[in-house]
């Protein structure tokens, strides 16, 4: 195999995969007393970004067949540099893409419900199945950058889904997750009302992500900022639940 073949795909892979990898790392360290097994949360990483990827793309092609509208790939394309952007396609990112991702990446958990003990635990394995699912949608977003539009795109895409797509898809299936941990060590189904909170995070920060596309001047640079700080304090404030929630069962 050619050698530069080789060292690009080394690139794509940890460009995309090291970021998650590391909050992982972060947020499960963020509890200090009783933390998750590496082995439900490496479970989690792979059904994320194998599965749940899987899963949502096959939906998301029948739900936009349903509806007639632009094919799935537009979507990889819409936040690089989609030369003709269009209202329809802003739907497709905006309701259809975080109704379709967070249903995949919290049906994961289901399936390793006996392993959660704690409320924080939905909240850390919600987190790592968001951040397997953003590792392997970097890689489509990042190879796409590159192949298409050179080293300056794949770079810009890897400094904005580093901080701020792969940080909004942990905190916001963490939420979700957090529904399905309240569902288990409460014996009620809560999972819905967490659900629905975790596509509204997801649909603000697609829409502060793409919506500059449409205008010119300063809005797509604030629109930027917006996304990304909303992004930063999302996974802030999942953390800190987390460590509010590990000093109460500590002290309780």
């Amino acid at each position: 195999m050619d050698q530069n073949l080789i060292l690009t795909i080394i690139v794509l892979l940890s460009a995309a995969f090291v970021p998650s990898i590391i909050y992982i790392v972060w947020i499960r360290n963020t509890e200090e007393f009783g933390r998750i097994r590496w082995g439900h949360i490496i479970m989690m990483f792979i059904w994320g970004a194998v599965f749940a990827v899987i899963i949502a793309v096959v939906l998301s092609v029948l739900f936009l067949g349903v509806l007639s509208m632009e094919s799935l790939q537009r979507e990889y394309e819409f936040l690089i540099y989609l030369e003709d952007p269009t209202w329809r396609t802003l739907i497709i990112v905006v309701v259809i893409a975080p109704i379709v991702e967070e249903f995949t990446k919290v049906l994961g958990l289901f399936s390793i419900k006996g392993a959660i003990v704690e409320l924080e635990d939905g909240l850390v394995l919600g987190a790592a199945s968001g951040l397997g699912f953003a590792a392997t949608e970097n890689l489509l977003y990042e190879s796409s950058a590159l192949f298409q539009y050179g080293v300056y795109a794949f770079i810009m895409v890897v400094l904005l889904r580093s901080v701020a797509a792969t940080l909004l898809h942990g905190s916001a299936s963490a939420v979700a997750g957090y529904g399905v941990s309240k569902g288990v060590l409460t014996g009620r189904f809560t999972a819905v009302p967490y659900y629905l909170v975790a596509v509204l995070m997801h649909a603000v920060y697609n829409y502060l992500a793409s919506v500059g596309m449409f205008y010119d001047g300063n809005i797509p640079l604030y629109a930027l900022i917006a996304a990304i700080l909303f992004s930063l304090i999302s996974f802030k404030l999942v953390r800190s639940k987390i460590k509010k929630l590990d000093k109460r069962i500590t002290h309780g």
